[in-house]
């Protein structure tokens, strides 16, 4: 088993079509086009991004839960254009339980393209192997249909609903609790 991975450099991934890696200054404008998408953020827990500012708080967000070992967040660079496409990463980091949850987001205008398959299989394998996870969970709104059939896609297994979970956008929200366990691999 390989070395697990410490929060002291942050990991740079690349698959056959993007790479994954840290934020740097000059993406706040393709977080911005990210964010400011209306039907990406329909499931976050946030309205649409207004300024650069939102998007460098965002990114500032990233560094924080690096620097606290309590996730981390990949940018999605397409390696043809070299534009940032989306994020993907872990959040809710726990060391004691080996336990993570997913998150992930893509620009809508690269939807149906297999994207999010392809990043989101080398992210649970950083997961499982690097950081050796036992769990990897994932929380998606009921009617978010597209963040469940990537899910299912991913072989990940649906535990249960919690009711009335969140309350976002002025209303309370359901959670559907999927995960993935490293036995499951």
């Amino acid at each position: 088993m390989s070395e697990q991975f410490r929060f002291d450099l942050f990991p740079l991934i690349q698959t056959e079509r993007f790479i994954l890696r840290s934020a740097e200054a000059g993406d706040s404008h393709d977080l911005l086009a990210l964010y400011s998408d209306e039907a990406v953020v329909q499931y976050m827990p946030f309205t649409p991004f207004e300024s650069v500012e939102d998007a460098q708080g965002e990114m500032n967000w990233y560094t924080k839960i690096f620097k606290e070992h309590t996730g981390l967040r990949w940018m999605i660079e397409d390696r043809e254009t070299r534009k940032v496409i989306g994020t993907c990463g872990f959040l809710n980091y726990e060391d004691v339980h080996n336990r993570a949850e997913i998150g992930y987001d893509l620009r809508s205008s690269f939807w149906g393209r297999g994207v999010m398959t392809e990043v989101a299989r080398a992210v649970l394998h950083f997961g499982f192997t690097s950081m050796q996870l036992n769990k990897i969970e994932a929380k998606v709104e009921p009617e978010n249909e597209a963040s469940i059939r990537l899910l299912h896609k991913l072989d990940f297994q649906q535990e249960g609903v919690l009711r009335q979970h969140e309350f976002e956008k002025g209303r309370y929200i359901d959670l559907a609790v999927f995960s993935k366990l490293r036995s499951e691999i």
